[in-house]
């Protein structure tokens, strides 16, 4: 006697309807398996599978499965699943999954159809779509649209090395970005995020603000993009940029800080990171007194920076040892994450920079914001089409659960 059976229900959602046929299973005594419900635009899709005690009357449940169909309205299938198919099922649990994340201003089926078909071709299976973003009014057009659907999928690709680049491929080619991730225990249990400043949290090269005030803007900004393309030692290109500085008036940087240009975003991902009880720091190679700016304005946590040297209200033109580059950045990443008792795989780093590369790959979740060709090469993940709250996607969170607040 078959035992197990699935049963699919779709239609019109209405309340009521779950609780009408689990009540109806629960006459057969049945033990559910598995169970999973999705509604879309009003219409259900609703999927049980129980297991039903040996002997129970087989037509008097197929009967009164769709009376209960012609009662709501609604479309509802069973079938009985043979043993032998059922724990070749129950013996493909446990395999790798994985999250791929799909960001844009808008996603179009195309880029669905392409990522998806790379999924199947790489023999892994798409278990569950969700998407994460708010729903979009077209009579209340939002002036930034975001839109984000996430992808949870199982098994083992038949190219590992290859399915990154192929996923950023396709990513390149409908201009969304693409990011994905082990989904794993350490995934659900991040607390500590680090971020570049310049061109990440803010929009701008804090160094190439205060050379324009200095009169020296083009000579800095031509060695600022050779050191962030990689074409330069950071190190090197920071002594030379602030030796250019020399002579600079203090009160510039109090009018640069209050006028900085914050990365779209900002707000609202810091401070729902602060609610979920997310420390928060700045690993930069600017300067103490912009990161330390940010820091109150934001609830910044650590500032680990470059100091300005200043003397009688002038700028020296003189680098403070130990500078903040690429190697210090991965550092000082390892030495916060042990202060906050956390793993390395419960970190975020997101940065633009070459510099930004070593905290990047060493964090358990690495993001290239807006990056540099080489480093979004380089980095496992990037996203250059949205904010920087769109960072809250990649951790798995949903637009409805974020707090309504007024952002920026």
């Amino acid at each position: 006697m078959k035992q197990i059976k699935i049963i699919n229900i779709s239609g019109r959602d209405r309340p009521g309807l779950t609780s009408s046929f689990t009540r109806l299973l629960s006459h057969y005594q049945a033990e559910v398996l598995d169970i999973g419900q999705a509604v879309i635009h009003r219409h259900l899709a609703l999927g049980i599978m129980v297991r039903l005690p040996i002997g129970h009357d087989q037509a008097a449940l197929e009967r009164e499965l769709a009376e209960q169909a012609d009662r709501f309205g609604i479309e509802v299938t069973s079938r009985y699943v043979a043993d032998d198919v059922y724990e070749e099922w129950v013996g493909r649990q446990g395999k790798p999954r994985r999250i791929i994340t799909l960001l844009g201003r808008h996603i179009a089926a195309e880029q669905i159809s392409l990522v998806s078909e790379l999924i199947s071709n790489q023999g892994l299976n798409i278990d569950v779509i969700t998407r994460l973003s708010g729903r979009i009014s077209f009579a209340q057009t939002a002036h930034k649209p975001r839109a984000a659907i996430q992808l949870s999928v199982t098994g083992h690709p038949s190219e590992p090395d290859e399915i990154r680049s192929k996923l950023m491929a396709i990513a390149t080619q409908t201009g969304i970005d693409i990011a994905i991730h082990v989904d794993d225990a350490y995934r659900r249990t991040r607390r500590l995020v680090v971020f570049d400043m310049d061109s990440t949290l803010i929009q701008a090269e804090v160094i190439d603000e205060l050379a324009k005030y200095a009169g020296v803007g083009a000579e800095v900004m031509a060695i600022t993009e050779s050191a962030m393309r990689g074409e330069l030692d950071f190190n090197e290109s920071f002594r030379r940029r602030v030796a250019l500085l020399k002579g600079l008036d203090e009160s510039v940087l109090r009018e640069i800080a209050e006028n900085l240009p914050l990365t779209e975003g900002l707000e609202r991902l810091t401070t729902t990171l602060k609610d979920l009880g997310y420390k928060i720091g700045i690993l930069s190679g600017g300067f103490t007194y912009f990161g330390n700016y940010l820091k109150e304005r934001f609830g910044v946590d650590y500032v680990y920076a470059n100091e300005l040297e200043i003397e009688d209200g002038k700028v020296t033109g003189r680098v403070v040892l130990p500078i903040v580059d690429g190697q210090r950045k991965a550092d000082l990443l390892r030495e916060i994450t042990a202060r906050e008792g956390l793993q390395l795989q419960q970190t975020i780093a997101v940065g633009d920079g070459a510099n930004d590369l070593p905290m990047i790959n060493l964090a358990g979740l690495g993001v290239a914001f807006h990056a540099k060709p080489i480093v979004k090469e380089r980095a496992k993940n990037s996203i250059s089409t949205l904010g920087l709250d769109s960072l809250l996607y990649l951790i798995g969170i949903r637009d409805r659960e974020v707090a309504p607040r007024e952002f920026e």
